[in-house]
């Protein structure tokens, strides 16, 4: 369906634009390269969904770019079976001086698509991007939400064997996102491909088969979206000036390493185990080692779920407890909550960092250090993810009704 081959991206950058005529006038070089993307290789089969992951400025917008036909690659081979669309930057290949009419005319055949298919297609595309009126309206005239339902809209309906989703789906109101998303779940399941890319890294878990983790315009990792993303966490919590490939991911976790996390357990208040029912309070201890002094520092956890959703999270920070440690000590901290989970299997991830995201300075990162299973539940039967302990009261007639 696609394959890319040694794909290699590159950019002059000029410090002023005038440079830009200098070194035409003068000819000499007035610019410095910037490579995007280094040798990239991957293939993407028939129904697979690729998520493609990265800090800002990796090369994933390049990248996309590039498979849709906006940018050409310097070096390497694309090799595409079919009709690539797709939503790339918002209002990328509309006329913003015509009308939302005018621009399914336009921005279709840009795509691919033949007068005839657009005009068979026209009323649908209006009908699926609810835009109404406004529809007559210049596009200079609507909001970044009104945008993206237009420019999705017009891409899924021009048939692509292959669809790229950018972050564009970012924006917009919740009916329209859930409603796109609805709509993508279906083209996969007949089984077209995608490419996407996100920064909701649960989405990338439910929707995709695997992921790419891009880093300075190389591939660092290709793996099921768990894995990838742990290791996009990995890549969050690592300083610029370290070299993420001496970083591989491991049971011992990653970090600098001047305090870690020694030991924790995770137990029921009542089974005394880690399997535990729901509506029971769950008591986590962990151990931290100081391998130095610090007066202040940050001890969380995340829940996951089996697809390695993340459920719940929090850490001392966010619930402003001051935590502190001198070097050589061991010291025992520990969380309890009431587990209102869902009978099923989770893992339990834990971190040592400085305030109040692994970003800032990571001293230790451990996915998944624990697993623990619910089940049962303690009181009334609940359907779905977490129980809200909602109660149903009888509202009293107003008086006089």
């Amino acid at each position: 369906m696609l394959r890319v081959a040694h794909v290699r991206k590159e950019f002059k950058l000029y410090s002023r634009p005038a440079l830009r005529l200098k070194e035409i006038l003068f000819r000499r070089s007035y610019h410095t390269r910037h490579v995007a993307l280094h040798d990239v290789s991957f293939e993407v089969r028939k129904g697979e969904t690729l998520g493609i992951l990265g800090r800002n400025g990796a090369g994933k917008s390049t990248l996309l770019k590039i498979l849709n036909g906006v940018l050409l690659p310097d070096g390497g081979e694309i090799h595409i079976e079919g009709r690539v669309t797709g939503l790339l930057e918002l209002g990328t290949g509309f006329d913003g001086n015509l009308t939302g009419v005018q621009n399914i005319l336009g921005n279709g055949l840009l795509l691919g698509m033949t007068r005839e298919e657009i005009e068979a297609k026209r009323d649908a595309i209006v009908e699926f991007s609810e835009l109404g009126r406004f529809i007559d309206e210049p596009i200079r005239t609507y909001s970044s939400g009104m945008v993206m339902r237009l420019a999705f809209s017009i891409a899924i309906h021009a048939d692509p064997d292959i669809f790229l989703v950018d972050e564009a789906l970012s924006v917009g109101d919740g009916h329209f996102q859930q409603k796109c998303m609805r709509r993508i779940k279906a083209f996969r399941a007949s089984g077209g491909s995608i490419i996407f890319v996100s920064h909701d890294l649960n989405a990338m878990k439910m929707l995709c088969d695997r992921c790419l983790v891009l880093h300075e315009g190389n591939i660092v990792a290709d793996d099921v979206p768990e894995l990838a993303v742990n290791r996009y966490y990995q890549l969050l919590g690592t300083s610029e000036d370290e070299i993420y490939e001496d970083l591989e991911e491991s049971k011992e976790g990653y970090g600098t390493g001047e305090i870690r996390i020694a030991s924790a357990s995770l137990t029921g208040q009542r089974s005394l185990t880690t399997l535990m029912p729901s509506g029971d309070t769950a008591i986590l201890d962990v151990e931290v080692q100081g391998n130095r002094s610090l007066a202040n520092f940050t001890l969380g956890m995340m829940i996951r779920d089996r697809f390695g959703q993340d459920l719940y999270g929090t850490n001392s920070y966010l619930l402003d407890v001051p935590l502190t440690i001198e070097v050589g000590e061991r010291r025992t901290f520990r969380y309890q909550f009431p587990m209102h989970l869902s009978p099923g299997k989770y893992t339990l991830s834990l971190s040592l960092h400085d305030g109040l995201e692994h970003t800032e300075k990571c001293y230790h990162w451990c996915d998944n250090y624990l697993s623990f299973e619910v089940a049962g539940i303690l009181g009334s039967p609940f359907a779905g993810v977490c129980d809200l302990e909602a109660k149903l009261v009888p509202v009293p007639h107003p008086v006089g009704a």
